[in-house]
């Protein structure tokens, strides 16, 4: 019945012109057809479709028929007529109005939700790919309108964090990225092979919808993905090889990433054609960051760099890994202090120094702080005291200053145990060490937060000191020199401490008093500390930088109450009392 109705309606078609079919025609047309379907018609069905007779008709109407044939693939996944499906959804993208097609296929990939978003994305990936390649006008509209569609369904989907979870992609978000690839590349493809054939303006427009499609994947799902360690694995991870081909799309159309990141946060940018949407826009540092992250931390597409960053590179590992071939040879506490008086032999730590905070390879900066470790351990007593000093005025950096007071603070505890005197690491030589060291370079007014590493590290000596050292045998110094140390490091401190503290709590103040109108305006605000401007972020950021800095500065003060309670026991206890102290 079903059948002869269909044929009825296309024998009546077949005698207008294309123009004069009716909207009615459409709707009995597509009424018909998915009874065929759900009555299980299939073979005549297709009969009908390959007509030569019925081409026009087909043309303007069969992509009505897409949604019922993709459902029986999906829901019928045992059906032994699977095959027929396959062969119709094929006729129908080759014979409809790929126009037509392509808004039909996008409804469809939108529709589900779940697991079976990536079932219906592998389905028609394929045909929405050859649909597209079909259209001779405006195709980069066409392929950004696809690849927004897709890419908003598949942010729907969990991201897999374990090797677990990625090998079993319960939600398909693996397979959809190495599926998305392939049908991304012909259009990349075009863009790079193209030029001569196509109008610029056009060519432009699709390296603007390739480029955004781009960013939106660094941001989702790579921001938040998990990748395997750097290693034989490292190429069974489907998300490190989306990862990669992203970057190689960026390369492909123009946009290589060293390019991109070195040219972030100008007011100029080299995609000035691109007009991202206010919200794209804001999303545009996300994305420049896990692109970042990728290269610099991940290693991937790292050839890229150009080359006299990556002679750099490579430079910089073979003089570490050649040091570290040279230290291994010596034995700890050998190498003495008279090397140092040798230029090349001094700069070979500086050097470490700058690998370690300049670097933006990160395995290359942990190498060249455990081969900093490595070259202390090798000097003897007198030469760490002298590297010590010369590291602490140098450095400007409150990190490394930090791991050398951890080191002096390590150096002090085997003189300590030691029946012999270390005099480099006691008394007076100790004293003018500390010097460096138990002091704020400006005074109470020193910015607090960008020194708080070397501030806690020089709490914890101190601390140390105070335990270990007892007032009777002054084996340090320490009690000597207190009166100086609390004048120039104690009491700047905590005036220091009351003035940041109370600065960030008025600034909180003022920032939640202003966020609702922020939120109104929809604008980004910045917020002033220590004389500079915090950069422009949401007010919500904003509050949980300000809240950080108070949380390290209770830290700071918790630590230092502890240094003084500690002091104020020592001075005023007997030495047996001071026995039990640890």
């Amino acid at each position: 019945m079903a059948v002869e109705e269909l044929q009825s309606i296309i024998k009546r078609c077949q005698i207008l012109e294309e123009q004069d079919f009716k909207e009615e025609d459409f709707g009995l047309f597509q009424l018909a057809g998915q009874r065929c379907i759900d009555e299980g018609h299939i073979e005549q069905l297709l009969e009908i479709i390959q007509n030569e007779k019925n081409k026009v008709i087909i043309n303007n109407m069969g992509w009505n028929l897409v949604g019922p044939v993709v459902r029986c693939l999906l829901w019928n996944k045992e059906d032994e007529k699977r095959k027929h499906y396959f062969l119709m959804l094929d006729l129908l993208v080759k014979l409809c109005n790929p126009k037509e097609l392509l808004l039909g296929l996008l409804e469809l990939i939108e529709e589900p939700s779940g697991k079976q978003i990536s079932q219906i994305i592998l389905l028609l990936l394929q045909p929405l790919q050859t649909v597209i390649q079909k259209l001779c006008n405006n195709k980069a509209y066409s392929v950004g309108l696809a690849l927004s569609t897709l890419w908003s369904q598949l942010s729907l989907l969990p991201v897999p964090y374990s090797k677990e979870q990625i090998q079993t992609d319960d939600y398909g978000l693996c397979q959809c990225c190495k599926a998305l690839i392939e049908f991304t590349k012909p259009f990349v493809e075009e863009v790079i092979n193209d030029k001569e054939n196509s109008v610029e303006s056009e060519n432009e427009k699709l390296k603007d919808e390739l480029l955004k499609f781009c960013f939106k994947s660094l941001k989702c799902p790579l921001l938040t993905a998990q990748f395997f360690e750097q290693s034989k694995e490292a190429g069974n991870d489907p998300l490190r090889c989306f990862a990669s081909e992203i970057i190689g799309f960026l390369s492909a159309i123009g946009h290589p990433f060293p390019k991109m990141i070195f040219n972030h946060g100008r007011k100029k940018k080299t995609w000035d054609y691109l007009e991202f949407e206010e919200e794209e826009d804001k999303q545009l540092a996300d994305s420049m960051a896990s692109l970042a992250y990728l290269v610099f931390v991940q290693g991937i597409s790292i050839d890229q760099l150009p080359m006299v960053l990556r002679t750099e590179e490579s430079v910089f590992s073979k003089g570490v890994d050649l040091l570290e071939n040279g230290l291994l040879r010596i034995e700890d506490n050998s190498l003495l202090h008279q090397y140092l008086e040798i230029k090349s032999f001094l700069t070979v730590p500086q050097g470490l120094v700058k690998v370690m905070t300049l670097c933006p390879i990160e395995t290359l900066r942990k190498k060249s702080l455990a081969m900093l470790q490595l070259y202390i351990n090798k000097l003897d007593s007198q030469g760490k005291y002298t590297l010590f000093r010369c590291l602490l005025n140098t450095s400007n950096h409150s990190g490394v200053e930090a791991f050398i007071i951890q080191n002096i603070k390590n150096q002090i505890d085997v003189s300590l145990k030691k029946t012999h005197d270390n005099k480099w690491f006691t008394g007076p030589q100790l004293i003018s060490l500390l010097d460096l060291v138990l002091f704020l370079p400006e005074g109470a007014e020193t910015d607090l937060l960008q020194n708080s590493d070397r501030i806690m590290a020089s709490l914890n000596l101190l601390r140390y000191l105070v335990i270990k050292d007892n007032e009777k045998d002054n084996q340090t110094g320490l009690w000597t020199e207190l009166g100086k140390i609390e004048n120039n490091f104690l009491k700047p401190l905590h005036t220091g401490l009351n003035m940041s503290k109370a600065h960030y709590e008025a600034e909180i103040k003022n920032s939640q008093e202003n966020s609702q109108d922020v939120q109104k305006s929809k604008d980004l605000c910045s917020v002033t500390v220590g004389g500079e401007e915090i950069p422009n972020m949401p007010p919500e950021m904003q509050l949980k930088v300000l809240h950080s800095a108070l949380f390290t500065f209770d830290l700071i003060e918790s630590v230092l109450a502890r240094v003084e309670e500690l002091i104020e026991i020592k001075t005023k206890s007997t030495p047996e009392e001071n026995i039990g102290i640890k």
